[in-house]
């Protein structure tokens, strides 16, 4: 998809909160500074990891220019984490008023206003986007340039007519939705993230190809909008990285909501008949066929390295991959790093900014900070959601690991059950014979905010048996990670011990 169509098409519509949007992110009538001197920092790319590393190195007196191509804010604030998360939220608040009844209460069944959902999304990120804008920047001592950064030497890089020069750069450009080869996917005309939030109509049917975390968002929050959506999952299950158990509870919440689920199935072709699309699939050799007025492609993203000149300074890079970067983010050409998810398999805000960390520390202070050191955990914001830290158990069998596994079902955590949210688990992996923490998957209605305190304990070694005498308020379902520590605690107690136990406390009467 064209960058230039790609930009345009995330501003739609033309309402007030688009143009404010705009009117922050990428003025119009904005003017490219003048380079005066040589510059300790040049940032391209605006999204997260670059934000964060001009904010960080300029706040800390460095003299830095940030380069943007289209929109400041990445994909995070335009196309990524703030539009999805109030679909999501909206979406949640429908799923409430329709399960109303099982809690005492009598309501009919939702009447969604797409229209209004999504202008409400649009307002809020418009409200957001102060904080991302140019002139924000602009007065942290930054200079912004709007238009195409491109390498032309090891210390330059020219934006439109301007020459940069640079001690050291940065290349945080992100990445973009693939485009799958699939046969008449581009003459059918299709829905990416970047696109999905210019719409201003529910689709009656909605086709959703790929279970990954996009998909399984958006097919579910777009179902209980009311339309008839299909999800195309090629694997077995749904969110084939996660563990299966878990992706199942979600994989049944998507279907109670009334999405239906095509697993092992693989896209041969689609075609189009008017405005109707129709998406031919396989399965166990089978072909069927799925018509839709909508198709959401939530699988793939693609590094953006186009335009950067990257060959000119001899910075390796892959076009699936992005940017070759070693653990400390310096590119093969040592006065330029990378950060966020042109370089990362971690495609998160989070990650892009504590890489974005790191590459301050690197670039400007001989630092020796590495990204192997980072623990970064991950949510799926479903219904449940599904939060995941550290090692699979898969992993630990490849690492030679073996591991202690400590599962709480949240059917025996009280408030999870008042709630009416006792549908998952809090789950967490320790190396054999010791409290310590190597991973943990959530699945729960709010996964991602209790992930933070396993997270922490990894993060500075507190084990789960001391998890067990931290006080949790009561009802509270974080409660369940507390009880995750009692039951390590409860595996002291050996034969040997308790029998000791007894003799002591039979002295004692």
């Amino acid at each position: 998809m064209p960058l230039k169509m790609s930009y345009l098409e995330q501003l739609k519509p033309t309402d007030h909160y688009n143009q404010t949007l705009q009117a922050n992110v990428h003025p119009l009538d904005w003017v490219n500074p003048v380079p005066d001197g040589r510059y300790n920092l040049v940032v391209i790319g605006a999204g997260t990891a670059g934000l964060v590393t001009a904010a960080g190195a300029a706040g800390l007196g460095a003299k830095v220019a940030l380069v943007e191509r289209g929109l400041m804010g990445g994909d995070c604030l335009n196309v990524g984490c703030v539009p999805s998360k109030a679909l999501i939220s909206s979406a949640r608040q429908a799923a409430s008023v329709r399960d109303a009844q099982k809690y005492g209460i009598q309501s009919e069944l939702p009447n969604v206003d797409f229209a209004e959902v999504m202008q409400r999304m649009r307002r809020l990120r418009s409200s957001i986007s102060p904080h991302d804008s140019a002139k924000r920047f602009r007065e942290l001592g930054i200079d912004v340039y709007f238009g195409q950064g491109t390498f032309t030497s090891s210390n330059t890089v020219t934006v439109c007519d301007r020459t940069l020069e640079f001690k050291k750069a940065v290349i945080a450009t992100g990445a973009r939705a693939a485009e799958l080869p699939i046969p008449g996917l581009q003459d059918a005309g299709y829905l990416t993230n970047e696109t999905l939030f210019s719409l201003t109509e529910l689709p009656k049917r909605l086709i959703v190809i790929g279970g990954g975390p996009i998909g399984c968002e958006m097919a579910q929050s777009f179902a209980r909008f009311g339309a008839k959506v299909t999800l195309v999952e090629q694997a077995s299950h749904i969110l084939a990285r996660e563990e299966e158990d878990a992706a199942i509870l979600v994989q049944n919440s998507l279907r109670k909501d009334g999405v239906e689920i095509a697993l092992g199935a693989t896209v041969v072709r689609i075609e189009r008949h008017g405005n109707e699309r129709v998406v031919v699939i396989s399965q166990n050799g089978q072909e069927s066929s799925l018509p839709g007025d909508q198709i959401l492609v939530g699988i793939g993203r693609t590094p953006n390295l186009d335009g950067l000149g990257l060959d000119v300074v001899g910075v390796v890079s892959h076009p699936q991959h992005g940017v070759e970067v070693n653990d400390r983010l310096q590119t093969s050409n040592r006065n330029i790093y990378a950060a966020g998810d042109v370089c990362s398999k971690y495609k998160f805000t989070h990650s892009a900014d504590f890489l974005a960390r790191i590459v301050i520390q690197n670039a400007l202070f001989f630092g020796r900070a590495k990204a192997s050191r980072l623990i970064i955990p991950w949510c799926t914001y479903t219904s449940p959601e599904v939060a995941h830290v550290g090692i699979y158990p898969h992993e630990a069998v490849q690492q030679g690991l073996t591991l202690s596994t400590f599962t709480q079902p949240l059917s025996g955590v009280d408030r999870a059950l008042l709630d009416g949210e006792d549908e998952g688990f809090v789950r967490v992996y320790c190396k054999k014979g010791s409290d310590r923490i190597l991973g943990a998957t959530i699945v729960a209605a709010h996964a991602g905010d209790m992930i933070g305190e396993i997270v922490m304990a990894m993060k500075h070694r507190i084990g789960l048996g001391k998890i067990s005498a931290v006080i949790h308020p009561y009802p509270t379902q974080a409660e369940a990670i507390r009880k995750l520590g009692d039951q390590f605690n409860r595996t002291k107690l050996t034969p040997t011990v308790k029998w000791l136990f007894n003799k002591w406390l039979r002295l004692r009467r």
